[in-house]
């Protein structure tokens, strides 16, 4: 045998040797390959097209807890199928905390409610990392619609049954329930428009094809400003703090109705404890921050941090109370 051969094989077994004692002392050790998460970047996927609350509620955490974590958070946008693309893809990734879901409550509450997130369960197959914000939604109109309070929408509205039509994320969606108990508690009709995305329903709000809506502030609050949509309310009992002058539903003559736009973090079912912790932690950390609330308070959202339990319990409430006023008012999937 040459020498150059000899050396190989040397140098082959000191390596195979070297690698051997990694794995073992790997093996020893898993405590330590869970400290170090997170090693790369990790995504928010955001089942829903850019521009609305959801997408917001997403980069708004985003930079903080990449900053905490050492890693950047990166929010990956993945609509389609009335957002069960989405959801799939994050029910199906791999369990290892790398891969995360903003869920929207018209998602996750709404639409599970009607059978309408296909074969993937929103309370089982996902595991609640914490919740974002907690936000009355904000009733707006064209400013055709010859109304500036809700009671007087109400009268015209009753005054023209079926003339007005109402804009909404899909059968499901919390534009599209919440405004299906509008309905009934005002005993008035309105036409249903479903849309893909909130770019899409803002384009036609403001060109006057649809007359009314409802969503979580972030994507409305500059519209009311520039006076492209008139405010009717919001739909809490009491006054939004960082939206003076609009009035809430409470005033308007309606009271409780479970209106509220909540988003929440959430990661597959499988991530190991230890990692949803840590994300938790995170999480925590970034919404405490000063300018993180002040941010999200200027685009009329408000921060209300949850743990995962009340998150947990959250959503199978509000999955029971759906499914009953969708059985009500025969709202089924798509």
């Amino acid at each position: 045998m040459s020498p150059s051969m000899k050396s190989g094989i040397r140098r082959r077994t000191v390596i195979g040797a070297a690698g051997a004692a990694a794995a073992a002392w790997s093996g020893a050790r898993p405590a330590i390959a869970q400290e170090a998460f997170p090693r790369r970047p990790l995504t928010i996927v955001v089942p829903i097209p850019a521009g609305g609350g959801t997408d917001y509620a997403a980069r708004l955490i985003a930079e903080p807890m990449g900053r905490l974590l050492g890693q950047p958070v990166v929010v990956e946008n993945r609509p389609g199928g009335n957002d069960v693309v989405g959801l799939m893809h994050v029910a199906r990734s791999q369990p290892d905390g790398y891969t995360l879901l903003m869920g929207y409550c018209g998602t996750m509450a709404g639409r599970a409610a009607i059978g309408g997130t296909g074969s993937v369960s929103t309370a089982d197959d996902f595991v609640p990392i914490g919740q974002v914000s907690d936000t009355p939604q904000l009733f707006v109109v064209h400013p055709s619609v010859p109304a500036t309070t809700l009671p007087e929408f109400i009268a015209y509205a009753k005054a023209n049954p079926g003339k007005l039509s109402y804009a909404s994320a899909g059968n499901g969606s919390m534009h599209h329930l919440g405004t299906e108990l509008l309905k009934s508690r005002a005993g008035i009709d309105m036409l249903h428009v479903p849309y893909r995305g909130t770019g899409e329903t803002i384009s036609d709000l403001i060109a006057g094809r649809i007359q009314f809506y409802m969503n979580s502030p972030p994507p409305l609050v500059s519209l009311v400003r520039d006076g492209k949509v008139r405010a009717l309310c919001v739909s809490s009992n009491d006054p939004h703090p960082g939206l003076p002058g609009i009035p809430p539903i409470a005033g308007e003559g309606l009271r409780d109705l479970p209106l509220n736009v909540w988003f929440a973090l959430y990661a597959p079912r499988d991530v190991p404890a230890g990692l949803r912790a840590q994300l938790t932690e995170a999480m925590r950390a970034s919404l405490a921050e000063p300018q993180i609330r002040q941010r999200a308070f200027e685009a009329g959202s408000l921060v209300n941090f949850q743990g995962p339990e009340e998150v947990a319990q959250r959503l199978r409430r509000e999955i029971g109370g759906w499914r009953e006023i969708a059985a009500a008012a025969n709202i089924r999937a798509d």
